[in-house]
C-alpha cells in the first residue's frame, strides 16, 4: 500500500515529519517498508539567473548563456527555445546526476564552445512530461536548492511516498483514510471531516439493476446511477501526480476517479460507458463457460459460481474483479453509469484465483471492505465527477440490501492488564476505541463496519494495546505467592538432562527400550544371572533385567536395518542393573553408531564409523554432565568390546566413567546388525558431584614468561602404551610441565621395540628457565619414563 504525504495530510491534520509518521505506523502494526522522497534526488539542483544569452556561433538553435550560480557566473550552452536573458532557471552543475536522462553532467564542449552545466526541464528532473523548454521560476535566490524552493512553493511536486505492509486482517488500512484514522487515534494529528453532500438526481436512470435470487449472497447490494453530459479527458494535475506517485498510470479522468477512490477510501468502483450498455444490468452467478474480454484485453472463461454483471448483449463485467472491454469508457464517453457494489470476499477470492486475475479491486474485496460506505461512496464519486467533468446525475438505483455487520463485544478495562500486562486508564481506553470508530456504550464495544477482523473481546483489548503502543510494554515477573516451592531437581537429575540434550545435539535419535531383555542378550553383555531373572516376565524375550543399554539399542538398530535404514545414530539414557537388590543399578547413557557417516555425494563418499567418533561423542557427553576434563585411558574391557579397538575412561584404575570403541563382530552377528558399529557408555552416577560454589571464582593465573618446548624419543617395548609414557613424562614435574604430546611412533625395531617421540611443553611461572634448570627437568623426565615403562632415550 503506497500513498504520498500530501495525500495522507488531506485526511489528517498534522505537523509530524515523515520520519515520525513512519515510526508511528510501524509501531501501530502497519510496518513501513520504505519511504521515497523525490526531494532527495532534486537537492543537488540549484537556482540560477541568466544574465545574458547570445546565439551560438556555429549552431542556429543553440544559445551561449552566462548564468549566475552559487559558484559564480558560468557559461552554459542551451538548446531550449525559451532560453533567454533575465529568467530564473534550475541549474545542474558539473557532477550532478540528472534522473530523467540518466546522465551525470560534466564540463564539455558543444560545437566548440565549453559548457559548464545544464539548465533543466521538468521531464529531465522527472517532475512531469513537459520538455518543450527549461523551467522558468517566478522567483528564487541564486544558489538556493531547487528541492527547498519546491517544498516552499509547490510542495506537491516533492511529495514523499510512504509504502506500508498491510496484513490480511487489516483491510481498512488499504485506504489512506484508514491509515490516517490510526495515526489520529495514536495522537499524531486530527482526522479531518471528509463528508460529501448527497447529489440529488434530476432524472430517472435509464439503466436499471437487478440481482438474481441465487446471487444475493455473493452480491448483497448494488448501487448505480447514470451521469450524462460529462467531459472525459486528462485528470487534474494533482490527481495524476498522486496516482503516478503510487505507481499507477493515469488513463482518463473517469477511470482515474475509480482508481483514486480504491486507494483513498478502500472503495473499489466501476464505470460503464452508458451508450454501450444494452438494456438493464443483471447480477447473476455464472453457469460456467461464459466468456468476457476484460479491460486488460485478455479473454476469460467464467467458472461456475462466479459473479457476473450482464446486459442484453451478454457478460459485461466480472463482479468485484474486473470490468469488460466492450463497455469500458473512452475519451469520447459522454454518458457514464457509475457502479458501487459489495461482493462476497470468499467468492471473489475463489474466482480471482481460478482465473488468475490480480486487480486492485479483487485485492480489496477478498479482504473485506466497508459495506455501509457503499451509498456514500457513490455520492462521493458522483460529486467528484460533477465538479471536474460536469454533467447531470440521475437518481440512484439500488438493488439488494446492505449486509448486516453490526456486532458488539464485552469491554472490560481490567482485561488489558490480565491479557497484555499494560496499565491504561479506562478513560484513555474508551478514547482510543472511539478514535478508531468503535462505539463504546457501558460494558459493550460496538465494532465499526470497516473492521471485519475484530471478532471477540480479545480483539478489543488488542486495539487498545496497539494504540497505547506495545513498544512501551515492560516485562514484569509474575507474582510468586507464598508456599510455591523452589526448584526441586537434584544435581543428578540436572546432570541427566544435560547429558540427554548433548547427545541429541550431536545428532543422535533418542530410543526408549524396555528394561527387560532376553536371557541370551543379557549374557552377551555380562548379565543373565539368577539375581536379575524375572519371576513373571512379560514374554520369553524379556526375562532378565538389562545389564547394559546396548542390547536394546542393537535390537533397535537391527529392526531399522531390516527396513532399509542402514546408517543410524541412537542413544538411550536409563538404568542398568548389576543385581536385583535396591542400590544395585546405575544411571547410564549409551550411544550407538552403525554404518557410515553419510551417503556419497559430489564431494566424495562417507566413511565408516570408527572408535574415534565414539570417543569424541563420549567426551562431549561427559563434559556436559560435569565430568573432570582429564580422565585416564585404560585398555582392559569386557569381551563384548573389540580387543585393541576400544578403551575405557576413568578417574583412576577402578573409577570408570565411560567406555567406547568397536563392538565385537560376534556380538553384532548375534544381534543381526550389519556393518561396522561403534558405541559408548557414559556412567553418569560415577561422575563426582561438583564441589560447592563460592560467591566468586578464583583469579585467572596466566604467565607472561616464555614457554620452553623439548622433544624426546624413547625406545620402549612394543606392548607399552603411548599414554603410559606420556603420563610418566608429565609426572616428572607437574608444576612446571604444562603438556605432553605424542607426535611420532615408529614400530618394527630390533628386539620387539618401538620408538615414541614426545613434545614436552614447560611453562615457568616465576622466572625464565635457565639451561641448567631445563636440563634438570629433562633428566627427570628420562628417569621417570625409565622407571615407569623401562624406556630409554634414543641415541
Amino acid at each position: 500500500m503506497k500513498f504520498t504525504l500530501s495525500w495522507l495530510k488531506s485526511h489528517l491534520e498534522t505537523d509530524a515529519s515523515v520520519d515520525e509518521i513512519a515510526e508511528t505506523l510501524t509501531d501501530l502494526g502497519l510496518e513501513v517498508e520504505g519511504v521515497t522522497n523525490p526531494g532527495d534526488t532534486l537537492r543537488p539542483f540549484r537556482i540560477g539567473y541568466v544574465e545574458a544569452a547570445e546565439k551560438h556561433p556555429d549552431a542556429d538553435r543553440l544559445k551561449v548563456c552566462r548564468v549566475r550560480t552559487a559558484a559564480g557566473v558560468k557559461q552554459i550552452v542551451c538548446g531550449a527555445p525559451n532560453a533567454r536573458e533575465g529568467i530564473t532557471v534550475v541549474v545542474a552543475e558539473p557532477g550532478t546526476y540528472v534522473p530523467g536522462i540518466g546522465t551525470t553532467i560534466r564540463v564539455g564542449k558543444i560545437r566548440g564552445v565549453e559548457s559548464h552545466g545544464m539548465m533543466a526541464s521538468e521531464r529531465e528532473m522527472e517532475l512531469s512530461d513537459e520538455h518543450d523548454g527549461i523551467i522558468e521560476l517566478p522567483s528564487g535566490e541564486v544558489g538556493e536548492s531547487f528541492a527547498d524552493w519546491l517544498a516552499a512553493n509547490e510542495p506537491g511536486k516533492v511529495d514523499p511516498v510512504i509504502e506500508i505492509a498491510v496484513t490480511p486482517n487489516r483491510p481498512d488500512a488499504l485506504g489512506v483514510r484508514g491509515v490516517a484514522r490510526d495515526l489520529a487515534a495514536r495522537g499524531l494529528g486530527q482526522l479531518k471531516p471528509r463528508d460529501a453532500a448527497p447529489v440529488e438526481g434530476t432524472f430517472p436512470s435509464p439503466v436499471g439493476v437487478t440481482i438474481d435470487e441465487g446471487a444475493r449472497g455473493a452480491c448483497p447490494v448494488f448501487y448505480g446511477r447514470l451521469i450524462r453530459g460529462v467531459r472525459n479527458g486528462p485528470s487534474p494535475e494533482w490527481l495524476q501526480r498522486q496516482l503516478k506517485a503510487i505507481g499507477l498510470r493515469p488513463i482518463s479522468f473517469l477511470v482515474d476517479v475509480t482508481n483514486w477512490f480504491t486507494f483513498d477510501r478502500n472503495r473499489p468502483l466501476h464505470v460503464f460507458d452508458a451508450a454501450k450498455v444494452k438494456g438493464d444490468l443483471r447480477v447473476h452467478l455464472a453457469e460456467g463457460g461464459e466468456r468476457l474480454v476484460a479491460l486488460d484485453e485478455k479473454e476469460y472463461e467464467a467458472i461456475p459460481g462466479a459473479v457476473l454483471i450482464s446486459d442484453d448483449d451478454g457478460v459485461e463485467s466480472l463482479g468485484g474483479i474486473m470490468g469488460g472491454e466492450a463497455t469500458g469508457v473512452t475519451d469520447g464517453t459522454t454518458d457514464v453509469f457509475l457502479e458501487a457494489a459489495y461482493f462476497d470476499p470468499v467468492r471473489t477470492a475463489l474466482t480471482g484465483r481460478a482465473l488468475r486475475i490480480h486487480s486492485d479491486a479483487r485485492y480489496r474485496f477478498e479482504r473485506g471492505i466497508d459495506p455501509e460506505w457503499t451509498p456514500e461512496g457513490i455520492e462521493h464519486a458522483t460529486r467528484m465527477i460533477l465538479d471536474h467533468a460536469g454533467g447531470e446525475a440521475s437518481e440512484v438505483v439500488v438493488a439488494g440490501t446492505i449486509p448486516e455487520t453490526a456486532r458488539s463485544y464485552a469491554f472490560d478495562p481490567c482485561r488489558l492488564r490480565t491479557l497484555v500486562g499494560m496499565d491504561v486508564p479506562e478513560a484513555e481506553q474508551r478514547a482510543a476505541l472511539e478514535a478508531l470508530g468503535f462505539r463504546v456504550e457501558g460494558g459493550q464495544a460496538h465494532v465499526p463496519p470497516w473492521r471485519p477482523d475484530v471478532q471477540g473481546d480479545a480483539d478489543i483489548v488488542e486495539e487498545v494495546a496497539r494504540i497505547a503502543s506495545l513498544a512501551k510494554l515492560e516485562g514484569v515477573p509474575m507474582p510468586r505467592p507464598a508456599g510455591v516451592p523452589e526448584p526441586v531437581l537434584t544435581p543428578a537429575q540436572r546432570r541427566e538432562r544435560a547429558a540427554r540434550r548433548q547427545a541429541a545435539a550431536l545428532g543422535y535419535a533418542e530410543a526408549v527400550t524396555y528394561s527387560f531383555v532376553a536371557g541370551q542378550d543379557a549374557e552377551a553383555f555380562g548379565g543373565g544371572g539368577e539375581a536379575v531373572r524375572l519371576d513373571n516376565p512379560i514374554s520369553s524375550e524379556m526375562s532378565h533385567l538389562r545389564p547394559s543399554l546396548l542390547p536394546g539399542l542393537l535390537r533397535a538398530a537391527a529392526r531399522n536395518q531390516s527396513r532399509g535404514r542402514m546408517d543410524l545414530a541412537l542413544f538411550e539414557c536409563g538404568y542398568v542393573f548389576d543385581g536385583g537388590e535396591p542400590g544395585e543399578q546405575r544411571l547410564t547413557l549409551a550411544g550407538l553408531l552403525v554404518g557410515r557417516t553419510g551417503p556419497k555425494d559430489v564431494h566424495g563418499e562417507g566413511r565408516a564409523r570408527d572408535l574415534f567418533d565414539a570417543k569424541a561423542d563420549l567426551e562431549a557427553v561427559l563434559a556436559a554432565a560435569g565430568a573432570p576434563p582429564r580422565a585416564q585411558t585404560f585398555r582392559d574391557l569386557p569381551g563384548w568390546w573389540h580387543p585393541g579397538r576400544s578403551a575405557r575412561l576413568g578417574l583412576g584404575p577402578k573409577a570408570t566413567i565411560g567406555t567406547y570403541g568397536e563392538l565385537h563382530p560376534k556380538v553384532l552377528e548375534a544381534f543381526g546388525v550389519k556393518g561396522p558399529a561403534v558405541a559408548f557408555e557414559a556412567m553418569l552416577d560415577a561422575i563426582p558431584l561438583p564441589k560447592g560454589k563460592g560467591p566468586s571464582r578464583g583469579a585467572l593465573e596466566m604467565s607472561n614468561l616464555q614457554p620452553v618446548e623439548r622433544d624426546f624419543a624413547f625406545l620402549v617395548d612394543d606392548k607399552v602404551a603411548a599414554q603410559d609414557v606420556a603420563n610418566a613424562a608429565q609426572g616428572a614435574d607437574r608444576s612446571l610441565i604444562e603438556s605432553v604430546r605424542v607426535f611420532d611412533e615408529f614400530r618394527g625395531l630390533e628386539g620387539g621395540k618401538k620408538s615414541l617421540a614426545l613434545a614436552v611443553r614447560m611453562q615457568p611461572k616465576e622466572k625464565t628457565l635457565t639451561e641448567d634448570e631445563i636440563g634438570r627437568v629433562s633428566d627427570a623426565i628420562v628417569a621417570k619414563v625409565g622407571r615407569a615403562t623401562g624406556g630409554v632415550l634414543r641415541g
